[in-house]
């Protein structure tokens, strides 16, 4: 997500080390190469302007802080501005409860989805949720989200024969009431801001049901077109807040930096995968974070608190620490990971790591692996030792890969064996003032070889 502006950003800013004092002369080259990064990324232009403008107003003259290197303190200029511009205060849900949410947005832009995924957080954060499906043109579209809210176990209502939507709503509303649920979620058919007619059937709905909140679901990868469906939809309903969907492409970032200064309407939720957890409340500083490549632990902790077991994430750290530590555990591991979503939206949380790019098809090798130690008996799996040729070929043909990558598994597994047996005990110890041994020679081919 925005690993294009990323680099250009961090790379403008690259030029000002060494600096001083900040000037307008050491500025304005910096300035601009940030002013084109935000140009290229589709962010507004008369949002780039004023962006720049509060930029350089605050930092031309201030003095450099003793142990700060000036880009630093432009960069912490930056993000404050970065976070202003991304909307400061709270973006959460209203309190109101029961809580009501209408969904909408443009063909395609993924509401459905959408509704399910807001569906699992709000469950997940103890709520009762209750889904409506609204939308009677898309062939299937309440055929998914039963299956969806199914999967995730939500409350779900939908009438196949009805073409009055208002009415849909209505009695979907009692029916969630009657089931007791707090969180009421309206999914309806996508429409062009231009179409007067559908338009004016979702602000039909609206009156009918009095939602609390009516969130547009935008697709990110829209660009500036998602700032004027956003004004568009916002002048006719009245919006309270966004969803970004699709954050997880070659989206350029342009709509969720122009979407809150054009409209006024902030962002609440960004989805970042196709996976019904690849969905995020939305934080303007930790957004801000990411795109200048700081990272976001904040985030990638509440991600680990929610999909890894705290249980079996202290069992496996005994194992670790007693060097009991099988390929049974490291499957068990691997899918405690991959709840957390892809490798690559989990590098991007990382304080220095968001711009960097895993070799293509990490995710793919990470699956061929975990199809390789399901291939084993559990036997197998706790005692690797017994692994003979014959065994090695019928699990590489179960698995759907050649022998030899069964083979560099294993003596990858064998490796890390060996490092956690050296790490028991004291081994610890001396194993650090080996490495800090060998980083004083320059490692074993001399200096400046480690």
């Amino acid at each position: 997500m925005f690993a294009s502006l990323t680099e250009k950003l961090t790379g403008a800013l690259r030029n000002l080390r060494g600096a001083g004092k900040l000037t307008e002369e050491n500025m304005a080259a910096a300035l601009q190469e940030v002013r084109t990064a935000l140009l290229a990324a589709d962010v507004h232009f008369r949002v780039v302007r004023d962006f720049i403008d509060r930029v350089q107003l605050q930092c031309v003259g201030q003095e450099v802080l003793k142990g700060v290197a000036p880009g630093q303190q432009v960069i912490k200029v930056i993000h404050d501005e970065l976070v202003r511009l991304l909307g400061e205060g709270s973006t959460g849900l209203t309190a109101t409860r029961p809580l009501k949410v209408l969904l909408v947005g443009l063909h395609g832009s993924g509401k459905t989805t959408s509704t399910a995924k807001l569906g699992r957080l709000l469950r997940r954060r103890g709520g009762k949720p209750f889904v409506i499906g609204a939308d009677i043109y898309r062939p299937a579209a309440i055929d998914q989200l039963e299956i969806l809210a199914r999967q995730e176990e939500l409350g779900f209502y939908a009438d196949r024969q009805s073409r009055d939507v208002p009415a849909i709503g209505a009695a979907g509303l009692d029916a969630a009431r009657a089931a007791g649920a707090d969180c009421i979620l309206f999914d309806t058919a996508g429409r062009l801001q231009i179409d007067a007619e559908l338009i004016e059937e979702v602000r039909r709905l609206r009156e009918r049901v009095q939602p609390d909140e009516v969130l547009l679901v935008a697709d990110g990868a829209l660009g500036q077109e998602a700032v004027n469906v956003a004004q568009a939809f916002h002048d006719a309903l009245k919006l309270t807040g966004l969803v970004l969907t699709k954050l997880d492409g070659d989206t350029r970032g342009g709509a969720a930096l122009s979407i809150k200064a054009v409209t006024g309407v902030p962002i609440k939720f960004i989805g970042t995968g196709e996976k019904a957890e690849d969905f995020e409340a939305f934080h303007p500083d930790r957004l801000a974070s990411r795109i200048l490549g700081m990272g976001d632990v904040v985030s990638l902790v509440e991600k680990a608190q929610e999909n890894i077991d705290q249980k079996e994430a202290e069992r496996m750290a005994e194992k670790l620490r007693q060097a009991d530590f099988n390929l049974e555990d490291f499957l068990a591991q691997m899918q405690q990971v991959k709840k957390m979503g892809s490798m690559q939206s989990i590098m991007g949380m990382i304080p220095g790591m968001n711009g960097m790019q895993l070799p293509e098809g990490a995710d793919r090798q990470m699956a061929r692996t975990e199809a390789i130690i399901k291939s084993m008996t559990k036997q197998e799996r706790r005692k690797p030792d017994i692994l003979n040729g014959s065994r090695r070929k019928r699990i590489a043909d179960g698995a759907g890969v050649k022998i030899v990558e069964v083979n560099q598994l294993l003596k990858q597994f064998q490796q890390m064996q060996q490092m956690m047996k050296m790490m028991k005990g004291g081994g610890g110890k001396k194993f650090l003032r080996q490495m800090e041994a060998m980083r004083g020679r320059g490692g074993p081919g001399g200096p400046g070889r480690f």
